[in-house]
Parts: structure tokens; C-alpha cells; sequence
């Protein structure tokens, strides 16, 4: 019998506050996503409210803590610096994971500097040719992530995961059974559900294929800044996708204050269990328990 493994989950911090910026650094797409934070976004994001998650996150005590992504704003090199230390007051790179999201690469060039500081965060257990998909096993849990992340036109949030990466996922999952372990796939844009087509995942269709032939127990991703939950085939029934709002959006936000799961997963090989808490910033800035619910693990 396997014993129960938690595993906390938080996106798009898009952390607070916006460091200095030089004229020289607004070029392309960094123009309208500058304009955008000052006029809008950046009331939606807040440095109080992340420290309360973190604080709340340290008394669950977790066995592991999974980040979906968009930890940055504009791509500026001091903001890939916030985000490593943002990472490290969550834990070691041995219990935190973190996949990268759109604004992790907001412009060309993005994925080197994202890649060289957190580097330790997001790599697998065993060196791989290629970054993406990674593999990290957690006591019963194999976690496996995936970058959606590229940069785009102003005005596009959208992602891709392409040809290659979809193909060394089909082949990890395959290595993957249902029988040895409880597979959890992290991911920035999500796989299901409706958006805008400029914030859409481009080929949702071929990742959907791939865990239908393939199975997994859980996928996780943030992206929307909402609370959703949505599911698609696998090999053992429907398969959980599951977004979190955004982990620093306060209390009375549009699309949802902030909050992250807990994942409490138990069971043995081939008969797994999950149950999953919802932690929700309060309008006193404490976060609290919103309910729970058991998962059925595709």
C-alpha cells in the first residue's frame, strides 16, 4: 500500500512588483505588455497576497509543490531573478517544479534566461538531450512537464507545444503505466475548455490524442486565471484537467482571488485514490479551506 503524497499546486503569480524598466528594454511586444500592467493588469496582482499563499502552503507542509507557470511579466532579466526567488521561498528544487508559461517567454530569447535560473526547478530526474517533457518521480507520483511556452505577436497568449515534444511525451507516458504510477502532467495553457482563440493552445487536439492513447491520472495548468475544471479521455476513463486562478490576485478579483490546491493522493498500482482541497484567499487576507472533493483519475 502506498502511503499518501500531497502535492500542492499554484499559477501565474505573475509576481509584483514590476522592476525598474530602461526605455531600451521596451521594444516589440514589451510596448503594449508595459501599457497593459500600468493601465490594468497590474491592480490584479498583488505581493501580499502571494506571501499569504506562500506562509499558508509552509503549514500544510506538502510533499511537493507544482508551478504552472507565468512567474514574470515582460521577460526582463530582473524578473527572471524574482521568480528564482520566488521559487526558493516555496522550498528546494528537489520539492518545487515549475513549468514556464506564456509571459515566461514573452520575446525571443526568453526560454535562455528562464532556462539558466530555474533551471534546477525544471529539470528531471535524469539528463534528456531536450528540456521538454520532464520527468520527476515522487514517492508514488511521476510528474511530468511540458513547456507551451513561445513568444507571439502582441496581443497573443497562445501556446504550442509541437511535433517533437508531443512525440517524447507519447512515448514517456507510454513508459508510464497506469500500474506503476500516479501521472500528473504540468502544463501552462490548458487542454480543454473554451478561451479566446488568441489565448488558445494551438494543438490541444494532438495532446488530447496523445493522452487518450496513453492515459494519465491528472493534468494540471493555470493560464485563464480562474478556477476551472474540465476532463478528457485516457485509457481508464476521463482524466481530470484542472486550472487554478492566478496566485496573486486579491480578494474580490473579476476572475477569482487567489488560491492553490492540494492534491492528496493514496491508493495502490492500477487502484488509485485522490482528493483535492481548495485554498482561497479571504477578504481578511487569511486563506482558509473552500471545500473539498475526491478525484476520479482517469
Amino acid at each position: 500500500m502506498a502511503s499518501m503524497f500531497t502535492l500542492a499546486h499554484l499559477s501565474d503569480p505573475h509576481l509584483p512588483p514590476m522592476p525598474d524598466i530602461r526605455f531600451a528594454d521596451l521594444i516589440g511586444k514589451r510596448v503594449t505588455g508595459w501599457l497593459n500592467w500600468r493601465l490594468r493588469r497590474g491592480a490584479h496582482h498583488s505581493a501580499a497576497v502571494i506571501d499569504a499563499l506562500i506562509a499558508d502552503i509552509a503549514t500544510m507542509q506538502p510533499d511537493h509543490i507544482a508551478v504552472t507557470g507565468d512567474l514574470v511579466n515582460l521577460s526582463l532579466a530582473p524578473e527572471f531573478e524574482q521568480g528564482r526567488k520566488f521559487l526558493e521561498r516555496l522550498g528546494p528544487p528537489d520539492r518545487v517544479t515549475v513549468v514556464p508559461g506564456n509571459h515566461d517567454a514573452y520575446i525571443a530569447g526568453a526560454e535562455a534566461m528562464f532556462a539558466e535560473r530555474w533551471r534546477d526547478y525544471l529539470t528531471g530526474d535524469r539528463p534528456a538531450g531536450t528540456p521538454f517533457p520532464f520527468l520527476r518521480r515522487r514517492g508514488p507520483v511521476a510528474l511530468i512537464g511540458l513547456s507551451t511556452a513561445l513568444p507571439t505577436l502582441p496581443f497573443f497568449a497562445t501556446g504550442r507545444l509541437g511535433a517533437d515534444q508531443l512525440q517524447r511525451l507519447d512515448i514517456l507516458l507510454g513508459d508510464l503505466p497506469r500500474e506503476q504510477c500516479f501521472r500528473i502532467i504540468l502544463i501552462h495553457h490548458p487542454p480543454a475548455g473554451s478561451r479566446p482563440w488568441l489565448r488558445r493552445l494551438a494543438d490541444a487536439d494532438a495532446f488530447r490524442e496523445v493522452v487518450a492513447r496513453r492515459g494519465a491520472e491528472l493534468v494540471l495548468c493555470g493560464h485563464d486565471h480562474i478556477a476551472a475544471r474540465h476532463e478528457i479521455p485516457g485509457t481508464h476513463g476521463m482524466v481530470p484537467v484542472i486550472q487554478v486562478p492566478s496566485a496573486s490576485a486579491p480578494f474580490g478579483d473579476r476572475h477569482g482571488a487567489a488560491a492553490y490546491n492540494l492534491y492528496r493522493v493514496a491508493g495502490k498500482p492500477g487502484a488509485w485514490t485522490c482528493e483535492t482541497e481548495t485554498r482561497e484567499i479571504g477578504s481578511d487576507g487569511v486563506v482558509r479551506a473552500r471545500g473539498q472533493s475526491p478525484i476520479s483519475a482517469g
